[in-house]
């Protein structure tokens, strides 16, 4: 009993003493960008990107339903879904580590006596604790608080990767929009350059046009059916990227303009969002977040390895019954136990442990200059959206100013020139300045829907839902 007093009262002073840490106090990194967005653009009334819905900001049912497949079926997200149970998995066995693992033993040998050469048996079963570590400097600890910081930025990742996935299918859905309105143009300008041709041909054999106007309006006929199978190419391309990121084929309703409208004009209107300051990215930015957890983990590491320059303390002990017959195993007076502590002191090990730590330092500071270069990232993100929404607005207007301009220079050389005023000359520069001015106002339109997109994300916007 007095062996059993001393043992539980040496596990007591062991609990009592464990818990000692030696991670470095954490403190955040200042944001190492400047404390407001260029230009200091006006805010719209509205919460915050972060918490805005991707079913309120993305509000047409076609996205709405390419997303939801998207969120179900992306094996990237499904691969980041089973990261974040690795890295649970991985926590768990970590902080196992703290506690003492019981195990039934049973064990029988068979062996001569040292003292007549007889051979006798010895069998035990019972319970035992081998080599369990006494945390009195808390390296179990800091290994404890690495894994749950690595497992957080899983966590962090995961809601990163759902923004990314969200923001990648709204763009790759509005790119096949435009794709199709391009294909449309193309289609329409191919017949109209046909009919050029066919009109030319019917001048030059009534002795009105020359050999080489009717050639040039054959130059531009093939030259618009090769960009209409170009077209057709990139059209099918940016459909199978979307399907990938859907996890399968996109389906045709999604894809049809109700009522016949335009493509990118018909998909709604997608709202403006207020951008706030940049320190808020620090909590409205998944990847920010996660960059973060990863800082801790590096530096609870450093605690692990500033506990290896000290000694360490493990037990062993078993309790049970032992007994030369198997049969008198549980009678009186089999009872025993042991108790083997052990301390391991460094005292030479070639610079293994002055490595480990600066190793581990080292790996703190990559983990600030991959956090710092995280916030830096996201400042320039939002930076380049905003650039984007306080242009392209214009640059749409224009475009669209400049098309309809083109269209109506267009119809006035084909009337010159189909009363014999207007040269083939003029009407084919007409028509290919009507087709190029054409695409440019799409391409236009396209970017203002993909930088709004492109803010949402840079927001940190994407990951609530309802």
């Amino acid at each position: 009993m007095t062996s059993l007093r001393t043992t539980l009262g040496a596990l007591a002073a062991s609990f009592a003493l464990a818990g000692c840490s030696l991670i470095p106090t954490y403190e955040r990194p200042a944001a190492p960008v400047p404390t407001t967005f260029p230009g200091d653009p006006a805010q719209p009334a509205g919460p915050a990107a972060a918490t805005v819905p991707w079913q309120d900001f993305f509000a047409d049912p076609r996205l709405q339903g390419l997303l939801g497949t998207a969120l179900a079926n992306n094996r990237d997200l499904r691969v980041t879904a089973l990261n974040i149970e690795q890295a649970r998995a991985q926590f768990q066995v970590s902080r196992s580590a703290q506690f003492p693992a019981l195990n039934g033993i049973a064990t029988g040998t068979r062996q001569p006596s040292v003292l007549n050469g007889e051979l006798y048996n010895t069998f035990q079963v019972g319970l035992g604790v081998s080599a369990w570590e006494l945390d009195f400097f808390g390296r179990l600890d800091s290994l404890k608080q690495q894994a749950l910081a690595r497992y957080l930025a899983t966590e962090e990742a995961q809601r990163s990767a759902q923004i990314s996935l969200i923001a990648a299918v709204a763009s790759g859905w509005y790119t096949l929009l435009a794709d199709d309105e391009l294909l449309e143009i193309t289609r329409q300008t191919l017949a109209t350059r046909d009919d050029s041709v066919r009109l030319t041909k019917l001048r030059l054999e009534n002795g009105v046009s020359s050999e080489i106007d009717f050639q040039l309006a054959s130059s531009l006929a093939e030259n618009a059916r090769a960009s209409y199978a170009q077209q057709q190419r990139t059209r099918l391309q940016d459909e199978n990227a979307l399907a990938l990121l859907l996890g399968a084929p996109v389906p045709s309703s999604a894809l049809a303009a109700p009522q016949g409208l335009g493509r990118l004009d018909n998909a709604r209107a997608l709202p403006d969002l207020p951008v706030g300051l940049p320190s808020d990215l620090l909590t409205e930015r998944p990847d920010i977040r996660a960059a973060e957890q990863q800082l801790i983990a590096a530096n609870a590491n450093i605690g692990a390895a500033r506990a290896a320059f000290f000694p360490r303390i493990s037990l062993t002990a078993t309790a049970g019954t032992v007994s030369n017959e198997l049969s008198g195993l549980f009678k009186a007076g089999t009872s025993a136990f042991t108790f083997a502590p052990q301390l391991v002191l460094p005292i030479f090990n070639a610079g293994a442990n002055r490595a480990g730590l600066d190793s581990a330092i080292a790996g703190r500071d990559i983990a600030v200059a991959q956090y710092e270069k995280s916030i830096q990232a996201a400042f320039r993100d939002v930076a380049n959206a905003l650039a984007g929404r306080q242009t392209l607005g214009e640059q749409v207007r224009a475009q669209r100013a400049q098309s309809d301009a083109e269209a109506a220079r267009f119809r006035l050389q084909d009337l010159r020139y189909r009363n014999g005023i207007s040269s083939a000359l003029d009407l084919l520069d007409a028509q290919r300045s009507l087709f190029s001015a054409q695409q440019l106002a799409v391409q236009a339109r396209l970017l203002e829907l993909q930088n709004q997109v492109a803010l949402y994300q840079a927001l940190g916007g994407g990951w609530n839902g309802r």
